[in-house]
């Protein structure tokens, strides 16, 4: 039986170094080479067989994951801020990193993250992308109206982005001179241009044969819409992943952070290790639930009396989660507890 040989890759932008060692932890070979495809198909020539490999989770992390998953024994891909804590250093450096990563991963100390497969983080990239227009867009609108109140001119606010309102006030106000008029139909025509293009995004992502059943269950559920049910298939990837709702909604960074010692616990606020994307998608569906079902405008009266508004809305938001959770394991649509048995009856 071959001996397995334990690889630690440090991934950076431009280059990548690696430290190969065996069972025993001795250094086979130790280096770096250019973050390319090519210098990774030569370097993978070199080594020596069966072998395993680990890398930090970044931003460049992806292509180089599908790149090596093939040719791999197994491949693993550390969380970074675990990562940090296990092998912290006086010295580091690209070397020791690699080294350090080799290690834990062959002690079977690594501290392993979730990785999606290929084709739910192709269309997370699309999701996200998405996101970005519509940033983009609300910046266009918050210039547009910062053009009309630098040149003092007045205006509906209720009515300013609708199209027919937007035209007439080009055309009829005198306060808005030919210089301001290029300005402002240039933004609102951008505007229009990326709403269009978000639409078309929203649209394909809809489609695809992989999310298409799996978005329309979720929609099921008071209050969760098209982008809110996109980005939890999307964002999530496999539901299988979380053993409880409490770990969902951790990873949805709806609870705070809680730092126990002796006889004292301390919570601290929303804790800012959380997927950013899916909190603010859930935040804002719990802002429009309780308009949406009975049973969560209950929670959040009852949440509001013990506290604030936004105490309420993090409330519904966790009970989002937990129905979120629960059709998607189940794989049917969502029921009120206590209807099926009272349409039997």
């Amino acid at each position: 039986m071959q001996s397995m040989y334990y690889i630690g890759l440090d991934v950076h932008k431009k280059t990548i170094s690696f430290c190969v060692k065996d069972v025993s932890g001795q250094i086979h070979t130790e280096g770096a080479f250019p973050a390319t495809r090519f210098d990774l198909d030569r370097w993978m020539k070199t080594l020596p067989q069966p072998w395993t490999a680990a890398m930090e989770a970044t931003l460049f992390t992806g292509w180089i994951y599908d790149h090596l998953k093939p040719h791999a024994a197994a491949l693993k891909v550390a969380h970074p801020l675990m990562l940090r804590a296990i092998a912290a250093a006086k010295k580091k450096n690209n070397r020791i990193d690699a080294k350090k990563i080799a290690d834990c991963l062959r002690c079977d100390f690594l501290p392993e993250c979730y990785m999606a497969s290929t084709e739910i983080r192709e269309q997370r990239r699309t999701l996200r992308y998405r996101n970005l227009l519509v940033r983009q867009a609300v910046q266009l609108k918050n210039k547009i109206v910062v053009l009309l109140m630098e040149a003092g001119v007045s205006y509906n606010k209720q009515k300013l982005h609708k199209v027919g309102y937007f035209r007439e006030l080009l055309a009829t106000n005198p306060d808005i001179d030919e210089g301001l008029r290029s300005l402002l139909r240039m933004c609102r025509e951008t505007v229009v241009r990326l709403g269009k293009t978000e639409t078309a995004l929203v649209r394909s992502l809809q489609r695809h044969p992989l999310l298409v059943q799996r978005v329309e269950r979720l929609m099921t559920i008071p209050a969760v819409g098209p982008i809110t049910a996109l980005t939890w298939a999307l964002e999530v990837g496999g539901v299988r992943r979380f053993s409880s709702i409490k770990k969902a909604v951790s990873y949805c960074g709806l609870c705070g952070a809680e730092k126990s010692s002796a006889d004292v616990a301390k919570r601290t606020p929303i804790s800012k290790q959380r997927n950013k994307h899916l909190q603010a998608a859930l935040v804002e569906a719990a802002k429009l639930a309780p308009r949406r079902s009975p049973d969560l405008a209950l929670l959040y009266d009852k949440e509001k009396q013990k506290g604030n508004a936004n105490r309420a809305t993090l409330a519904v938001a966790r009970k989002l989660v937990a129905y979120l959770l629960a059709v998607d394991r189940g794989e049917r649509d969502f029921v009120v507890a206590g209807s099926e048995d009272w349409a039997a009856a």
